[in-house]
């Protein structure tokens, strides 16, 4: 019988904070490209949330805070 060896894993990749906002680069139809900025669900989330108790804590509109902050994290 062969003996099974278990090869080491590789080390973890340090995470990204919530609040770190991610660029890419992506191409347009015409060949020229863009860098495009993203924001973490975890700070929109936080944004938003600041965005509804600014509003007073009503409920039902929860989507517009979402995208205001979603706008004003990836906005240049």
């Amino acid at each position: 019988m062969e003996e099974k060896v278990k090869k080491e894993k590789a080390a973890a990749k340090p995470r990204k904070t919530a609040a770190t906002a991610k660029k890419t680069t992506a191409t347009k139809a015409n060949g020229s490209t863009a860098v495009v900025k993203t924001a973490s669900p975890a700070a929109i989330a936080s944004l938003a949330y600041g965005y509804w108790k600014e509003r007073g804590g009503q409920n039902g509109q929860d989507w517009l805070d979402w995208l205001r902050a979603e706008r004003e994290l990836t906005s240049a």
